[in-house]
């Protein structure tokens, strides 16, 4: 999952050198913080939010084959 926010992260920012995602693991939950530039924090949240919740949609839809539940901060 990682790695999977880290492509679509990198795609949407201006500094993707700046993207830094880390993933800690607690039996079947999974939490994902990504943390990048101040300057690009509106590019990967969006307008109310919308590209925030694109990112959940596409981890949780490729978390379901795992049978893990995967959470995702924007830190």
């Amino acid at each position: 999952m990682k790695d999977l926010v880290e492509v679509i992260a990198k795609a949407l920012v201006e500094h993707p050198d700046e993207v830094v995602v880390t993933q800690k693991e607690e039996g079947k939950h999974i939490t994902v913080e990504l943390h990048v530039a101040a300057s690009d924090m509106g590019k990967v949240i969006g307008k109310q939010g919308r590209i925030a919740k694109a990112i959940r949609s596409v981890v949780k839809a490729a978390s379901s084959k795992e049978n893990k539940k995967v959470d995702v901060e924007i830190v």
